[in-house]
């Protein structure tokens, strides 16, 4: 009954989220803002999670049989897969600063690690039952913590590596660029300070009851909503901060 009552709490949330945001997908669909290929991972991201959510409630709460182990499989995958993309959002940036060889194929690299476990985050076992629809009755807990864990960590390096290039950076003075500089820090630090703290608190808590298949979903689930709220709430205030700077 918890759960259920969480993931409706999620998906309320997210859909208020998605809602009070449509005007920037709008801009985008419409032309009105310019659509750049970073942008991609961003609605990617976004879109996965509100799927993942719908997903979700309609395997607890389903109108008819449902084939649980494809449909669940999938809300994992889309749910870990949002938070995988949150992390990219940051990462891309960060190359573009640095435009530099060996920090892109680092930065590749861990997320080509990240992504190892985000593709074994749907490996779990479900039943169908009248009253409860889809029941998890095992998961990869240990999987679900290491790909927060994973995504604490990568976001810690990606954002160390930003703060780093724009503090040598001597000519910023108090120019767009120097504003631009700024405000990525402030953003980078926001997204991860939110990102640090659900992630820890999901993962300490999968790893501390392992054994229980429902609570790692129960926490894992919540930290990837954060991750990609507060990361598409970034994306949108730098890409309009950039629209904005060009105007001036």
């Amino acid at each position: 009954a918890i759960f259920i009552k969480l993931q409706h709490f999620l998906l309320g949330l997210y859909v208020w989220e998605f809602i009070i945001s449509l005007d920037f997908d709008w801009k985008v669909l419409t032309r009105k803002h310019a659509f750049r290929w970073p942008l991609f991972f961003y609605f990617a991201g976004r879109y996965f999670m509100l799927i993942a959510l719908i997903g979700i409630i309609v395997s607890v709460d389903p109108p008819r049989t449902l084939s649980c182990r494809n449909l669940v499989t999938f809300n994992e995958l889309a749910a870990s897969a949002s938070l995988g993309l949150a992390c990219i959002n940051l990462a891309i940036r960060t190359i573009a600063v640095w435009h530099n060889k060996w920090i892109t194929r680092l930065i590749v690299l861990l997320i080509l690690g990240h992504w190892s476990l985000v593709l074994q985050s749907g490996l779990v076992i479900t039943s169908w039952t009248p009253t409860s629809g889809c029941v998890i009755v095992e998961t990869k807990n240990m999987i679900l913590a290491a790909t927060s864990l994973y995504a604490m960590g990568f976001d810690f390096i990606v954002l160390c590596l930003l703060a780093y290039k724009l503090a040598f950076t001597h000519d910023l003075g108090t120019n767009a660029l120097g504003r631009l500089s700024r405000r990525l820090i402030s953003e980078g630090i926001l997204y991860f300070v939110v990102s640090f703290i659900c992630n820890s608190i999901a993962s300490l808590l999968m790893i501390m009851v392992s054994s229980d298949a429902v609570v790692g979903v129960i926490f894992h689930i919540p930290a990837c909503v954060a991750s990609t709220i507060a990361s598409s709430r970034v994306v949108r205030r730098l890409s309009t901060f950039n629209t904005e700077t060009e105007k001036v």
